[in-house]
């Protein structure tokens, strides 16, 4: 059915709704009670298509486009209304603190929604008209809806504006967010939940280059040009169970900032880092019950953040921008670590993994994003019991042999050497690079319920010497082949279970394994045993 078709169809359903419940017809110029609190932080649903107004890419640039994605919980898809007066609003989204706008003040269906700062024109206004428990946002400067472009149902399309129609493709449910909304679970240290900073931090980090002042309770711990003086001085005035807010913006040079058990680091700035041979930029080490629930660091470090012999470890919103190295390391040769949570993870530009972890015991990662990173998107190694939501990838491990999701170093094998299921992963979506998913070295123990893999420039999936593996869902399209495999130093593949739709690629099982299972479907090639 064509857009046209389902517009005119849509607006004859309106009207005859219209008609029998004696609304008028002119719905759309009648303004509504509002539907929104303007305290609230916001997730947005569209009702059509069940996904969520996100920003793309994370984009923290004023002209990044608003589509609609899976609901990851991130604060990409997280947005509070500010009053503009006269029932309008201005949708500003958490991540950026730029606001939603008609871009480039265009009048036109199918105009651009895009984030741009807040200049408060009409064009950044919108009118919330609530009916039924779904919400209609009406631009002030054009009078046109907020719309799914061509009733998609797809992940990536393209939010626009199209005349009021009272279609499902123009009405959003509006989730409330409790906590800093990033797992949608309680507060994670942010004092009154409402961002970071916010609240009353036991220490703060506040000032600009070459100006910074330290405080704590009232009182100055340091005053003077040296950012990371200034941010480890804030930490170490606090004590167990207190928080740190770092609001200014600045550089630590090829230094690192260290954070003791029993605290919360709150980065509301940008942290520029510095490469310290072995070290990370960020390290807690041997530490028991720390968050850091907001981070965002740009630069290049050996490893931009370093731990180990951790207990109860949270990574809320961390988002870093790199030149090179490593994103968050969990060492190999040191105490391993219990009860890690990260929430929302994004890393581009390493030269290394965007996350590489060792030896934890108990993990739940939200999701992994890594764009143009030189190796793994996530690499998890010797680790046991975890849960990992999305790990998304983007021209990783580009010429290697990395991929966007990789398992190695007898990851999944538990205490008595068996390989009984407990690592669980959601989806794996990658694009171009290496591989897609690459488990090896006597791992496994897992199943990954979905993938979306295209264009990988390596083995889309490769398995090789790895134990009770099941892929259950999900697509493979181009790129290199899908291959059990295994090597002669180590036990044969064996237990695998793949069920997948694999077009213009090859399936390869060789040499052959034990009690491998193949449930395949579309146009590739197949030489399997």
């Amino acid at each position: 059915m064509t857009r046209v078709l389902k517009r005119r169809l849509t607006l004859l359903l309106t009207t005859l709704t219209a008609a029998l419940t004696g609304l008028a017809i002119a719905f759309f110029a009648v303004p509504q009670a509002s539907a929104v609190e303007t305290g609230t932080w916001y997730k947005i649903v569209s009702r059509h298509s069940g996904l969520a107004l996100d920003v793309l890419d994370r984009s923290t640039e004023p002209g990044a486009e608003l589509i609609q994605w899976n609901d990851t919980g991130a604060q990409n898809q997280q947005f509070r209304f500010i009053d503009s007066g006269g029932g309008y609003y201005r949708i500003q989204a958490r991540h950026s603190g730029l606001v939603v706008e008609v871009f480039e003040w265009n009048a036109e269906n199918g105009a651009t929604i895009a984030q741009w700062n807040d200049l408060g024109g009409t064009n950044q206004q919108w009118q919330v008209q609530e009916s039924g428990g779904y919400a209609t946002f009406v631009n002030r400067f054009s009078g046109k809806a907020m719309d799914v472009w061509e009733w998609s149902t797809e992940p990536g399309t393209r939010i626009s504006q199209y005349d009021p129609t009272g279609g499902a493709n123009q009405q959003f449910q509006l989730v409330p967010i409790d906590g800093d909304g990033d797992d949608g679970g309680g507060d994670d240290g942010g004092g009154d939940g409402s961002g970071c900073g916010s609240g009353s931090p036991d220490a703060t980090v506040t000032g600009s280059s070459g100006n910074y002042t330290a405080s704590n309770g009232g009182s100055t711990v340091y005053s003077g040009g040296d950012y990371r003086a200034a941010i480890q001085a804030a930490v170490d005035s606090t004590g167990s169970g207190e928080r740190i807010s770092v609001m200014a913006s600045g550089g630590i040079g090829a230094s690192t900032i260290s954070i003791p058990s029993n605290r919360t680091f709150e980065g509301c700035g940008t942290i520029d880092i510095g490469w310290r041979a072995g070290h990370g930029a960020i390290e807690s080490l041997g530490t028991s019950n720390v968050s850091i629930p907001y981070l965002t660091l740009t630069g290049s470090a050996y490893f931009a953040m370093r731990f180990y012999g951790n207990h109860n470890l949270h990574l809320g919103d961390i988002n870093m921008y790199l030149s090179g190295g490593l994103g968050i390391r969990f060492e190999r040769d040191e105490a391993g670590s219990t009860d890690v949570t990260m929430d929302d993870i994004y890393v581009e530009g390493a030269g290394s993994h965007a996350v590489e972890t060792w030896n934890i015991d108990g993990f739940d990662i939200g999701r992994v994003t890594a764009r143009n990173v030189g190796e793994s998107g996530l690499l998890i190694q010797n680790s046991t019991n975890g849960r990992v939501g999305t790990v998304d990838g983007d021209n990783v491990g580009a010429g290697t042999g990395y991929a966007t999701f990789r398992m190695a170093n007898t990851n999944g094998q538990e205490s008595d050497g068996g390989y009984d299921t407990n690592i669980y992963v959601d989806n794996v979506i990658s694009r171009g690079g290496g591989r897609g998913v690459f488990c090896v070295s006597q791992s496994g123990g897992v199943v990954i319920e979905h993938v979306d893999l295209a264009n990988n420039g390596n083995n889309s999936i490769l398995i090789e010497n790895c134990y009770n593996v099941s892929i259950r869902s999900g697509t493979v399209n181009g790129g290199g082949e899908v291959r059990v495999a295994a090597r002669d130093e180590f036990a044969n593949t064996r237990d695998v279970w793949i069920t997948l739709e694999v077009n213009n690629t090859s399936v390869r099982e060789s040499p052959c394994g034990d009690n491998v299972n193949w449930n395949i479907t579309g146009n590739a090639s197949l030489n399997i045993c």
